[in-house]
């Protein structure tokens, strides 16, 4: 009888050998710092490596986070795993804005795809945001030295671009637009529907899905080895986040709401291990950029990056199975003037088990 008990009681530990396996380690954050500041107002970050160098880009705009037709994409390059950083290029489009820049390698090119609201020869208002008039443009690079000129995105017109991916010889890019288009209301609503783009060239899109009717919003693809899709969208009311699973031909989306809202949400895997990144926003403590694990669907968070105000938009690169690079921009610090500036921050992540 006392063996079959004992037995019993090893089985049972034997099975909980697996879960406890997939149980994400520890993460310890060193070396934060401050890695540019120009005066200007530099937000929304995403980090590549590209030929055995790492590189970053963000919005830069000496008149702040609204839609200004003086903003600019910054890229900076990294020979030294990210310890200094040089600009190899800037960018901006001719009466917009370029907003939201992100990489994807592509074809053995580097592209840096961004989506711009119109705003003409001088400021708007907002009352005056046309997201019918949003129109995706990238830059690319074959070196990461020379860059062509910013290409209008053919298919994009009327769609705010995001983060793209790619599978199987095709690329894949979050794009959000009014329902037919409709020209009643300005900016962005509630009535706002998601899609998954697709292209065979990086520079040419036709839709493939809508993944979010209604609520649609910033979403980060990650495709996994069997070709599968997980996707983090942020709710379109800022209310919650989204967990989205689908399997091609991407027809069918599973869809569940997480127990926080994320803002500028960015996914990626590190090992065995999905890392989920954004803006979380509390009561107690405001808008922090937050890193959590996501095991199942839940998401556990490991770290609240220095930040505050307008902040998020996070990036992210492994530099090693046990070391990480993320990138995000904050406006927690202030010059010294005691004017709050808004700036381009990192840091090192470090595994544990």
């Amino acid at each position: 009888m006392y063996r079959l008990v004992l037995l019993a009681f090893v089985s049972s530990i034997l099975s909980l050998q697996p879960s406890l396996a997939a149980l994400p380690p520890a993460v310890t954050v060193t070396n934060i710092r401050r890695v540019f500041h120009n005066g200007e107002h530099n937000a929304f970050t995403d980090l590549v490596r590209f030929k055995g160098q790492l590189y970053l880009c963000f919005r830069s705009c000496p008149d702040g986070h609204m839609v200004f037709n003086t903003a600019s994409t910054i890229i900076l390059r990294s020979a030294d795993e990210g310890a200094t950083w040089q600009q190899v290029h800037r960018f901006s489009v001719k009466d917009r804005d370029t907003r939201d820049p992100h990489f994807l390698v592509f074809n053995e090119q580097l592209f840096v795809y961004t989506g711009t609201w119109w705003s003409g020869p001088g400021k708007i208002e907002p009352k005056e945001y046309d997201m019918n008039k949003m129109l995706g443009f990238a830059v690319s690079s074959a070196d990461g030295t020379t860059w062509s000129e910013p290409a209008m995105l053919e298919g994009t017109f009327g769609h705010y671009i995001w983060r793209a991916a790619t599978l199987g010889g095709k690329a894949y890019l979050c794009g959000r637009r009014k329902p037919g288009f409709d020209i009643t209301a300005k900016g962005e609503g509630e009535k706002v529907q998601s899609l998954m783009l697709e292209s065979d060239d990086g520079l040419v899109w036709k839709k493939r899905a809508y993944f979010t009717e209604t609520a649609g919003d910033e979403t980060a693809f990650l495709f996994e080895n069997d070709g599968s899709l997980l996707a983090i969208g942020r709710h379109g009311g800022g209310k919650e986040a989204f967990l989205i699973r689908s399997k091609p031909p991407f027809i069918e989306w599973d869809r569940k709401s997480l127990d926080r809202a994320v803002g500028g949400p960015l996914v990626a895997k590190w090992g065995k291990h999905v890392l989920v990144g954004g803006r979380h926003t509390t009561k107690e403590k405001g808008a922090k950029t937050s890193l959590c694990w996501l095991v199942g669907e839940q998401l556990h968070e490991f770290a609240e990056l220095p930040s505050g105000g307008d902040n998020s938009y996070p990036g992210f690169i492994e530099l090693s199975p046990t070391k990480g690079l993320i990138s995000w921009y904050s406006s927690h610090e202030k010059d010294e003037a005691g004017k709050t500036i808004t700036a381009i921050y990192m840091a090192e992540l470090n595994l544990s088990h």
